[in-house]
């Protein structure tokens, strides 16, 4: 098994990424067959209602975390709820899923999108860096 810390989480939803402010947060790889990840969320008790309703229903949902250094590219993960417990006033949000692959093609798709949107010159790298590290839902990606 790997550890890591995690820096930031965010909830992707059908209508876009949703933050969560972290306390603290680890993501631990635990290098099996299934290959498994196990990420602990430690944040305030007032999102506890959402990932309380995501235990009870079940729900396999999509995540984006920054992992080890703020540079890093948010890693994607399809996750469920496996616990919230109370830890004075916060909760430990415990999550179990798998690493999504990556798609090779993601830099190139948004390149494309970018020059079809008419993004002049002087700002497309600008652009491209920012959305690159942001990972933007992408017109092709359904």
């Amino acid at each position: 098994m790997k550890t890591f810390k995690m820096l930031s989480f965010d909830l992707v939803t059908k209508d876009g990424v949703q933050p969560f402010p972290l306390i603290d947060g680890i993501i631990i790889n635990q290098e099996n067959s299934h290959q498994s990840w196990i990420l602990e969320l430690f944040m305030e008790r007032q999102y506890r209602p959402i990932f309380d309703e995501l235990l009870a229903n079940g729900t396999v949902f999509n995540v984006r975390v920054v992992i080890s250094f703020p540079d890093n590219e948010p890693a994607p993960f399809q996750v469920i709820v496996h616990t919230v417990q109370e830890i004075g006033d916060h909760i430990s949000v415990l999550l179990k899923g798998t690493l999504k692959i990556k798609r090779s093609k993601y830099a190139e798709q948004l390149l494309s999108e970018l020059l079809a949107e008419g993004v002049s010159l002087e700002n497309l790298l600008e652009r491209f860096k920012t959305d690159m590290k942001q990972r933007p839902k992408l017109k092709n990606d359904g």
